[in-house]
C-alpha cells in the first residue's frame, strides 16, 4: 500500500520562514554572547594596561618643609607636602640629591642629554636597575620671573625635590642640611647621596659602591681631602699659625659628590630646631660644614677616589675637572663631550638621547 503523499511535500513556506526566525535568533544570540564576552575581556586587560600606566605615571616632583610642625606650600609647584614625620617612605637603596639652582639651567639640560634621562620611564628605568633615585634639588626664590620657568620645567620633566628655604650661594649649608632631612622624609634609603649638577656621573657603578657590605653603620663616603680645623674659638694669637703649616687637619669629602649612610641621616634629622643646629658649626664652605659635624659624630671616613676622576676609566664613578675646578669646567659643553666618549657613556644604565 503506497505511503501518503503528505511525507514527501516539504514544508510549508510559513514553516519554513518560523524554522530559519529561530536559527537566525539562536545564532545571533549566540554572536552577542561572544562579542560581550570578547569585549569585556578587552575592557579588562585595557584598565590593567591603564592603571599600569598610571602607576608608573605618579607625581614624582615634590616640595617639602623639613621644619617641625610647619606645613607650607612651594608656591604653587607643589605636588606633596612632607614632613620629616612622614611614615610611608619609599624603599631604595639609595637616594641622590642634584643640587641645582636657577642660574643652572642650562647644566640640566646637559644632564638630561647624557646620564640622567630625560623622559618618566626612562628614569624610571634607570631607578629600577640601579636602585638609586634621583631628583635634582632647589630652594626657592622671590623672582616671580625665575618660580616661573621653574613651573614650567618642572610641570615638562617632573624630576624635582623643592625646598622650602631660600636659593643663596652663602646659604649652601642650610640647603645640605635640608636635603638631607627631606630625602630621609620621602625615602627609606640605605644612603643618602649629595652630588653637584656638574659632575659626570655613572649610576651603575654608584649603585655597586652603596651595596658594599660595610661593618660600621655610621658612613662618610667620598673622595676626601685635608681641610684645617677649627676647634676652639678663644685660640691664642700664635695658634692659628699650626693650621696655616698643615700640623692639625681633618678628613673632609670634596664637595661635588658624598654619600652618608641612614644611620649619620638619623643623627642630622634629630637637629629640629635652629639652637640644636647651632650646636655644630656653619662654616662657609658646606663640604668643610659637613665633614666638621662628620667629625664632631665620629662617623667612619671612607675614602673613594673613583668619585673624583679628571677623565673616565674603567673604575671611575664621578667624573670631574679635579682639581681645577670644583666640578666639571664649562659643564654645560664638558658634559656632552664626556658622553661622546665610547668610555665615559658605554654603561647600561647610559642613556641616548
Amino acid at each position: 500500500m503506497p505511503s501518503s503523499p503528505k511525507f514527501f511535500y516539504p514544508p510549508s513556506r510559513q514553516s519554513w520562514i518560523s524554522y530559519t526566525r529561530k536559527t537566525s535568533f539562536l545564532i545571533f544570540s549566540i554572536l552577542i554572547g561572544i562579542s560581550g564576552f570578547v569585549f569585556g575581556l578587552f575592557a579588562t586587560l585595557r584598565l590593567n594596561s591603564e592603571y599600569r600606566c598610571s602607576r608608573s605615571y605618579e607625581v614624582r616632583s615634590v616640595s617639602v618643609a623639613w621644619e617641625e610642625g610647619e606645613n607650607k606650600v612651594f608656591g604653587d609647584i607643589q605636588s606633596q607636602n612632607v614632613v620629616v614625620q612622614q611614615k610611608n617612605r619609599y624603599k631604595v637603596m639609595g637616594f641622590v640629591g642634584i643640587q641645582t639652582g636657577f642660574g643652572s639651567a642650562g647644566r640640566r639640560r646637559s644632564l638630561r642629554k647624557t646620564w640622567m634621562p630625560s623622559d618618566r620611564e626612562g628614569l624610571q628605568r634607570l631607578e629600577e636597575s640601579t636602585g638609586l633615585a634621583f631628583r635634582f634639588v632647589i630652594g626657592r626664590t622671590s623672582d616671580k620671573s625665575k618660580m616661573s620657568e621653574l613651573r614650567k620645567e618642572v610641570a615638562e620633566y617632573d624630576d624635582f625635590m623643592l625646598l622650602d628655604i631660600e636659593e643663596q650661594y652663602s646659604r649652601l649649608p642650610y640647603k645640605t642640611l635640608a636635603f638631607f632631612k627631606a630625602a630621609y622624609a620621602l625615602f627609606d634609603s640605605k644612603f643618602y647621596v649629595k652630588a653637584d649638577d656638574d659632575i659626570y656621573l655613572r649610576p651603575d657603578r654608584l649603585s655597586l659602591l652603596l651595596a658594599k657590605e660595610r661593618s660600621h653603620p655610621q658612613t662618610y663616603l667620598g673622595c676626601m681631602k685635608k681641610g684645617p680645623v677649627f676647634t676652639d674659638p678663644n685660640l691664642k694669637w700664635y695658634e692659628p699659625l699650626s693650621y696655616i703649616l698643615g700640623k692639625e687637619y681633618f678628613l673632609h669629602a670634596y664637595g661635588p659628590i658624598y654619600a652618608l649612610s641612614a644611620e649619620v641621616v638619623v643623627s642630622l634629622v634629630a637637629l629640629r630646631n635652629n639652637r640644636q643646629v647651632v650646636i655644630f658649626r656653619m662654616f662657609s664652605n658646606e663640604d668643610v660644614t659637613i665633614g666638621a659635624w662628620m667629625l664632631a659624630m665620629n662617623v667612619n671616613h671612607e675614602n673613594d677616589h673613583s668619585l673624583c676622576e679628571p677623565e673616565c676609566t674603567p673604575t671611575s664613578i664621578a667624573v670631574w675637572d679635579i682639581p681645577k675646578c670644583s666640578g666639571l669646567c664649562n659643564p654645560e659643553k664638558k658634559l656632552l663631550e664626556l658622553h661622546q666618549r665610547k668610555s665615559c657613556s658605554d654603561s647600561v644604565t647610559a642613556t641616548s638621547n
